[in-house]
């Protein structure tokens, strides 16, 4: 017998959620398998099999919370049983059943009575720790102070969920009452409003994913005193360049020649004119990165994810593209490791592939800049004081950290990608 653990899921991750399983009870499965799809807060990991046999039991379903080492299924060598054991939790009231019928059948018989009501079972006290629970509604029963004896399960199993408990925390207290034992008002919507057939509404629960990048958004609003400023770069030369070199480019490296390969060496060539773009703040100690490691904004099906390409600086254009087309693909097919999306030292995004004309992007944290490119447009530019002409421009924006960067040292990383992108033979000197 071979019990299926939750893997390690890398640095600061004790828990995920079972996405989905790949098997059923009874099915034989042999090392190496595909067992179930786990969603983590920055990935979806895989967990396979590690020797063969066959599926006894699956103890944790879909949409559960699970830790870090937690027995989610176990892998026997028989042929299995037919469906999930059962819980403790469940047992225990049909081995009471039981012994009440032998009871009866070994006692007296007097007047008949009715037969008792079945009992609920005692919840075990608070230290022993053998609720039947998911670990993050234990871990929020802790932080709220709430005894797990007075939460009411949903799930059919009976396995008290996070949901349960943050709905015990937010039902008011209460006097003990003979109403206490009414049946409940049906809920009213969050927005306040009433329910009305002829507007539905669909919940929808956030992934794990979702509910991190608008933890880490919002965080990064309350901590850093985050400003933006903005340029305009013309694309002229750049256009030019890909327009006469993009087939040969193509022929020789079997990679496109994009944008972002001349935006992340001016980033490059910018970061080393400026380093405290390249920093984060520890404390009250600021460490400048020596390093540059540039994150690519990516929009991927189940949220924004930011995976690296290390070491940018000794990259020349054909890898920087390679390295950004491998790591798109592999967000957008779900195979990102831990490592592709960790130590970055500054962020790119590109809202301009999705027709952004301006924006303010929101720091990486605990990244201090983040450069924002957006759509190229014709614009009239003046060329000179007599003469005005159509060129391809782009609005650039910097969010940075006021907390560490001043103002001067912001507008003028941004005036430096500006000036390197508009002359892109500097790229090659500076980038």
């Amino acid at each position: 017998m071979a019990e299926i653990k939750v893997p390690d899921l890398g640095e600061s991750i004790s828990e995920g959620t079972l996405h989905k399983w790949l098997v059923k009870v009874g099915d034989t499965v042999g090392q190496g398998d595909l067992l179930a799809e786990l969603e983590t807060d920055k990935v979806n990991l895989e967990i396979s099999a590690e020797e063969s046999g066959v599926i006894e039991s699956i103890l944790r379903g879909e949409g559960e919370n699970v830790a870090v080492g937690e027995v989610i299924a176990v892998i026997g060598s028989g042929a299995g049983a037919s469906a999930p054991a059962a819980p403790a939790a469940q047992a225990a009231p049909a081995a009471a059943a039981e012994a009440t019928a032998a009871e009866k059948e070994s006692a007296p018989t007097a007047a008949p009575a009715a037969p008792p009501a079945p009992a609920p079972v005692p919840a075990p006290s608070a230290d022993s720790g053998a609720y039947y629970a998911s670990p993050a509604a234990r871990k929020l029963a802790r932080e709220k102070g709430i005894d797990l004896n007075g939460v009411s399960a949903r799930d059919p199993i009976g396995r008290i969920q996070h949901d349960d408990v943050q709905a015990n925390a937010a039902r008011p207290a209460a006097a003990p009452t003979a109403a206490s034992t009414a049946p409940a008002k049906p809920a009213v919507p969050a927005s306040g409003a009433a329910a009305d057939p002829a507007k539905p509404i669909e919940r929808q629960r956030m992934s794990r994913r979702r509910q991190t990048i608008a933890t880490r958004l919002v965080e990064a609003q309350q901590t850093a005193a985050m400003l933006t400023t903005f340029n305009e770069v013309d694309m002229t030369a750049i256009l030019d360049i890909r327009k006469r070199r993009k087939d040969a480019f193509k022929e020789k490296h079997d990679v496109g020649l994009g944008f972002m390969s001349f935006f992340t060496k001016a980033v490059v060539g910018a970061l080393k004119a400026y380093p405290l773009l390249n920093a984060e703040i520890d404390g009250q100690d600021i460490l400048v990165k020596k390093f540059y490691d540039i994150g690519i904004a990516v929009a991927a099906k189940e949220g924004l994810v930011v995976p690296v390409v290390r070491d940018a600086d000794r990259l020349g254009f054909a890898e920087i593209e390679r390295s950004i087309g491998e790591l798109a693909s592999k967000a957008r097919s779900n195979s990102l490791a831990l490592s592709d999306l960790q130590g970055g030292s500054f962020t790119i995004t590109n809202g301009g592939v999705f027709g952004s004309l301006l924006s303010t992007p929101i720091l990486n944290a605990p990244q201090v800049g983040i450069l924002g490119m957006h759509k190229i447009q014709l614009r009239p530019v003046a060329i000179d004081e007599e003469r005005s002409e159509n060129r391809p421009m782009m609005y650039i924006a910097l969010s940075y950290d006021h907390r560490i960067v001043d103002g001067a040292e912001a507008v003028g990383f941004l005036v430096k990608v500006k000036e390197m992108l508009e002359d892109p033979e500097t790229l090659l000197l500076e980038g």
